[in-house]
């Protein structure tokens, strides 16, 4: 999958001499995480964190009045504290690469730019969940089998013949060789649902034939009680 694909191409952007109290305001008002700094022909000149924004204020045990404090902030513009060193991302690089940069360099987000280093979208970790999400089929495939199959030619077949045997619709298959010993790969497939005994039968025939990993059930509609019940754990601990 591609990173243009998506993306966000609706981007938020200030320039180099924006105030870095109205920086703040813009992060807290959109809850973004991070600013695309241009110039006036859209060009990435920088970007801005909500990290440099703090490291830049000055600290709460500081002697300034309130009047001194505010005057300071006021006066430092983005350009004294935005990073010019970008580390970005192309519209036809793939999101897994995208991944990799945010993930070896510890950040949250990538702005993508075009040749001529225009800024035309911006790519997060959120946007890399949704596409976990997505490639993995999950809203539509609630269980998943990992088996540690031989590393040949037709192994994948074999097992999606046996849950094709008792009705069991594949919804996405995923390997990897990376954590497996050599001469065998592992690999997860997720199905829709079965009936209870349908499910049971499957699940010992894999266990009979391959070596079977695990068999994992999602609820998805726990999703939304979990969601709720921390909010209410938040405010109850404050």
């Amino acid at each position: 999958m591609l990173v243009k694909g998506w993306m966000t191409d609706d981007v938020i952007t200030i320039d180099e001499d924006t105030p870095m109290m109205k920086a703040s305001i813009i992060m807290k008002e959109k809850k973004i995480r991070s600013l695309p700094i241009v110039d006036k022909k859209q060009k990435l000149v920088g970007i801005v964190t909500d990290r440099d924004l703090r490291d830049a204020s000055p600290s709460k045990a500081t002697t300034l009045d309130v009047y001194e404090l505010n005057y300071l902030i006021s006066t430092i513009k983005i350009k004294d504290i935005m990073t010019k060193d970008i580390v970005f991302v192309r519209p036809d690089e793939t999101v897994e690469f995208a991944a990799i940069l945010m993930l070896e360099n510890k950040i949250s987000s990538l702005p993508v730019i075009n040749d001529k280093g225009t800024l035309i979208g911006i790519i997060t970790q959120t946007d890399i969940f949704k596409v976990l999400i997505n490639i993995t089929g999950v809203y539509t495939g609630g269980i998943q089998f990992a088996l540690s199959l031989e590393d040949r030619p037709g192994s994948i077949r074999e097992v999606t013949d046996v849950i094709r045997s008792y009705g069991g619709r594949v919804v996405s298959i995923l390997s990897t060789r990376e954590t497996s010993e050599e001469g065998r790969h592992s690999v997860y497939i997720r199905i829709r649902l079965l009936p209870p005994d349908k499910l049971r039968g499957l699940v010992k025939e894999l266990d009979e034939k391959f070596i079977a990993l695990y068999t994992s059930k999602d609820l998805l509609e726990e999703v939304k009680s979990r969601r709720i019940r921390a909010r209410e754990e938040s405010i109850g601990s404050c």
